[in-house]
């Protein structure tokens, strides 16, 4: 495992690692670059390899529909969600309302 900083080389004897990441330091959405470079046991050094690793945003937000138990005939209320949230790394930009009837 292996906490990346950006132009920090992370050298290691293994072919393979592991980004490690946490809620409070995970990479944002969007392209991020990796570079690999290797050495043999002559010293010498190979031309970098680059790849790009795209973040994503991959789950689906979460709807909180809040909203009075009971209200006056003929009177107004208010449906609140604005605590839905996007546990995903996104943010909520659209609400859409529908009302369905009488159960």
């Amino acid at each position: 495992m292996a906490e990346f900083i950006i132009n920090q080389e992370v050298k290691t004897e293994t072919p393979t690692i592991e980004v490690t990441l946490s809620t409070d330091k995970a990479l944002p959405l969007g392209r991020h670059t990796f570079r690999l470079v290797v050495v043999d046991d002559s010293g010498n050094t190979s031309i970098p390899d680059e790849v790009t690793v795209i973040v994503a945003d991959t789950e689906n937000p979460t709807a909180v529909l809040n909203a009075p138990r009971s209200v006056n005939f003929a009177s107004n209320f208010e449906l609140d969600g604005r605590k839905s949230f996007d546990a995903g790394g996104g943010r909520v930009v659209t609400y859409l309302w529908t009302y369905l009837g009488q159960p």
